[in-house]
């Protein structure tokens, strides 16, 4: 049910954006329509996700990929109670939809990223989040429904 990657340029139409940082590093950013169902509530939902490719630009530019190019892979969810950055935890953080309220597991805040992987048995490692409440009462005090949670997949 979900679609294969797609290799996206960014508004400048680079494919490989090299880093502000160090210009021998870089990344590329890929695209994935998945379809997913809520466990818990049977709700299913069509998403696009992405993902970005680290690398050298070197590395990077030798795929020879282009922009809308289809590549065999596959974009997987990571969620961690450890930061993927410790130098930018805030970065990952895994927040409930549009309420600022960040998802967490007994106090300790969920941290989530996606990534492209070539391995086809790669699954989503998700970790539910306990403050449920929380996020029910932050969408009853914006215009957001609150009978309608909808979380991050």
């Amino acid at each position: 049910m979900n679609s294969r990657v797609k290799v996206t340029a960014n508004d400048k139409g680079q494919v490989v954006v090299p880093s502000e940082n160090n210009s021998e590093y870089g990344h590329i950013r890929v695209t994935q329509d998945v379809v997913s169902i809520d466990e818990r509530t049977g709700f299913v939902r069509r998403k696009n996700i992405s993902a970005l490719i680290p690398g050298l630009v070197e590395d990077l530019m030798s795929f020879g990929w282009v922009n809308g190019q289809t590549v065999d892979g596959k974009i997987v969810v990571r969620e961690s109670l450890e930061a993927f950055n410790p130098n930018d935890p805030e970065r990952d953080l895994k927040y409930a939809g549009e309420t600022g309220v960040i998802c967490t597991l007994e106090g300790q805040p969920i941290f989530r990223k996606a990534f492209f992987t070539t391995n086809a048995s790669a699954q989503d490692e998700k970790i539910q989040h306990d403050n449920t409440a929380e996020i029910i009462a932050a969408r009853s005090k914006s215009s957001l429904t609150p009978n309608k949670v909808e979380f991050d997949i």
